[in-house]
């Protein structure tokens, strides 16, 4: 909890109450390598904070393709959010790319203690706002830097990423095909 408590504490410090109520809506999960926590077109119920493992949201085309659009480390928010929020059904898929430990919290109850707990609202707020940075930073990544550039960020982001998760899945990540990831990587041990 220690940890978890950390994360939190990035958005706002809580009272003891405001802990122990926040706590009891968490639930420590465990999930398997390629095990789904939210699938396209169906509505979700809980979002995640991630201890342990990566996470992906992902859309698939009509061919099939996959497209990575977020990868997820510890700690870190996780989950279909804008389904959650809307209370529809997501428009993109979410898996686990490693074995996972996550807390899962029912997103309605905690809607339902931010109405109640000032300090709970305010923490969902400023969490609110830290997955739009992320989001906008992500926007402008793929708009302006070229594909060494995000595969230098993402290896600053996690330094282990080759020996984590497949190629195939961190070209998706960075918008480009393998073969182009194989060429960046070649270029770079070489130096």
């Amino acid at each position: 909890m220690k940890n978890l408590n950390k994360f939190i504490n990035n958005f706002h410090v809580l009272p003891a109450d405001s802990y122990k109520n926040f706590y009891k809506l968490t639930e420590l999960k465990k999930f398997s390598n390629k095990e789904i926590l939210a699938k396209y077109g169906e509505t979700p119920k809980d979002l995640f904070i991630l201890k342990s493992g990566i996470v992906r949201s992902y859309y698939t085309d009509e061919k099939g393709k996959e497209y990575i659009r977020s990868l997820f480390t510890p700690f870190s928010a996780t989950g279909a959010l804008g389904a959650l929020i809307l209370d529809k059904t997501s428009d993109l898929s979410y898996d686990c790319l490693t074995d996972c430990e996550l807390y899962a919290i029912n997103f309605k109850d905690l809607k339902l203690l931010a109405l109640k707990d000032k300090d709970i609202a305010y923490m969902y707020a400023s969490a609110l706002e830290s997955v739009f940075l992320l989001l906008e930073s992500r926007i402008y990544d793929l708009t302006v830097l070229n594909a060494t550039m995000r595969y230098d960020q993402l290896k600053k982001v996690i330094p282990d990423i080759e020996n984590l998760i497949p190629q195939y899945h961190i070209a998706s990540f960075l918008n480009i095909s393998p073969v182009q990831l194989s060429r960046i990587r070649k270029e770079l041990y070489s130096k």
